[in-house]
């Protein structure tokens, strides 16, 4: 008798103690989440001083941060367009340019996407009479990680 005692006392605290880690798991469950939480805050937050830091040393958040190296305000331009809607031809870029600008040709605007092209910036998709226009991923890639926001899938 003396050896069943023992063994349904252990059956009985082997019980309890899978109680207790069920009801730990319980308890500890809404802390995992809050952990969670203060995470997802502090990348938010990081990301929102990285903004300000942005739009304090430059006067603008804007995807031609990217290209420190390229002054000219017409192929800044066309990168803004590219970023507000890609799969533009040039005939839509240079419009879109004229409506910033007051003026653009179709030829200038032809030629900085060549120039934006050969820098990684821009990439053509299409037939040789009817190309549209792209930003890179890895130039779009590039902005949302300076933005802080990590890797982004725009498509």
């Amino acid at each position: 008798m003396p050896e069943e005692d023992i063994q349904e006392q252990i059956r009985s605290l082997s019980d309890k103690m899978e109680q207790v880690e069920a009801s730990m798991r319980t308890m500890s469950e809404p802390y995992s989440q809050l952990m969670e939480y203060l995470a997802k805050f502090q990348k938010i937050s990081t990301s929102y001083f990285r903004l300000l830091d942005l739009y304090q040393r430059y006067g603008e958040i804007s995807p031609d941060l990217l290209m420190p190296g390229v002054k000219d305000e017409i192929a800044r331009g066309i990168v803004k367009i590219l970023f507000e809607r890609d799969g533009q031809n040039i005939s839509q870029i240079t419009d879109r340019l004229k409506e910033r600008r007051g003026t653009a040709s179709r030829r200038i605007v032809r030629e900085k996407l060549k120039v934006l092209k050969e820098q990684g910036v821009v990439k053509e998709k299409g037939s040789a009479k009817s190309k549209e226009y792209w930003l890179s991923e890895e130039y779009v890639r590039k902005w949302y990680e300076l933005l802080g926001l990590g890797v982004h899938d725009r498509q």
